[in-house]
């Protein structure tokens, strides 16, 4: 532009020797990625953006800043964990979103449902009818979760993982809307197909899949967002990755009694414990957007004392309560159950680096109790 008027100049003075003085570059004229600084007494001189330089031109406008390495793992981006490969196919991307890898604790909160109400058996209308409330608990209803939670957490995920489907721009908005419908609606038809199927008088699964998916997004969306304090978020999780398959599985089957809605719900308190392990991770975007997650407001070192707690003392607890029922071996095998998970929380030493491990390997004896417990108050 500078260029242009020195030539206009020297055009307009060529019939001319009248001196005109020099031209003034002002301020508006510059380009948009120079500024002049002005200070008193200094030459001024232009400071150039580092996000405009020329060695950003040529960069790719979908890259995070905090993108996986190359050599990532497919099989990691299919479950929806850490590691995982960038990916271009919108299904794969699709699934992703929905973070398989959270699905198992639903499917076997559904089989303890199941093994609870003392009237499953193994026909094939029995499994038949025990799957598709699998299907509804895990890929629909989970996979409803997982994908609205990173919705209203890509804020956050530009921050902790900005590789992620939805701050990367690897999916559009539109497509992960539309996502949430469809998994939403499909999770609640086949809430209430498994009411007709099982001749039940009252909707009892379709109403348990309504409030687990209401408790979903005031979880994740504002201005409820349970998420923000750490203790009714972490056990609002807990509860709908425990208590409710668990609840599904035995109202499909049986009737929900007092003291199986007491038990689970303290087994949500062990959940509360398992989602802090989550919480490690996202420390830092969680405390620069002012969620107050257990690890922000306590601190590592003390959530990670929490965390331990709650899983520990709430099994040590349901063995308690078996034993005092008379259910000895079960509650032996509960506590055996649980020495294993005492060793491997060895890997919250460090849990930001570490969490995939601790929950792969400790996470298997957990819901392992589950079980023991389910099988113990159906007999």
């Amino acid at each position: 532009m500078a260029a242009a008027h020195l030539l206009a100049a020297s055009t307009s003075s060529s019939s001319t020797a009248a001196f005109r003085p020099p031209l003034r570059l002002r301020s508006p004229t510059h380009p948009p990625h120079l500024r002049l600084n002005r200070n008193a007494g200094r030459r001024p001189f232009p400071v150039v953006r580092a996000a405009e330089t020329d060695a950003t031109k040529d960069a790719k406008p979908k890259v995070p800043g905090k993108a996986p390495a190359p050599d990532g793992s497919s099989f990691n981006q299919l479950l929806g964990i850490k590691g995982a490969k960038q990916e271009t196919d919108i299904w794969k991307i699709r699934l992703q979103l929905t973070k398989p890898v959270t699905w198992p604790p639903l499917v076997w909160g559904v089989l303890c449902g199941a093994a609870a109400s003392g009237n499953f058996h193994w026909t094939v209308e029995d499994v038949a009818k025990s799957i598709v409330c699998m299907i509804m608990s895990g890929p629909c209803l989970t996979g409803y979760t997982q994908t609205i939670n990173d919705w209203y957490d890509r804020d956050i995920d530009a921050i902790n993982e900005p590789y992620r489907p939805i701050p990367s721009g690897a999916i559009s908005e539109n497509d992960v809307i539309t996502q949430i419908w469809v998994l939403l609606l499909a999770g609640l038809g086949l809430g209430a197909l498994l009411d007709v199927w099982a001749g039940h008088d009252f909707p009892i699964v379709f109403y348990l899949a309504v409030g687990g998916s209401l408790l979903s997004y005031i979880y994740s969306a504002p201005p409820l967002k349970l998420k923000q304090n750490g203790w009714i978020g972490n056990f609002a999780l807990g509860a709908s990755y425990i208590s409710l398959p668990w609840w599904a599985g035995q109202a499909l089957f049986g009737t929900l009694t007092p003291d199986i809605v007491v038990l689970t719900t303290l087994y949500s308190i062990a959940g509360l414990g398992i989602a802090i392990v989550n919480d490690f991770k996202s420390i830092e975007g969680d405390r620069a957007l002012g969620l107050q997650s257990l690890p922000v407001a306590f601190g590592m070192e003390t959530a990670k004392w929490i965390c331990v707690g709650a899983i520990d003392i709430t099994q040590l607890s349901v063995a308690g309560y078996l034993l005092s029922t008379g259910k000895l071996y079960y509650a032996l095998a509960l506590l055996g159950l649980t020495i294993p998970q005492v060793v491997f929380q060895y890997f919250l030493k460090d849990p930001v680096k570490y969490d995939v491990k601790y929950q792969a390997s400790a996470q298997p004896f957990f819901v392992l109790g589950l079980l023991v417990t389910a099988l113990a108050t159906s007999h």
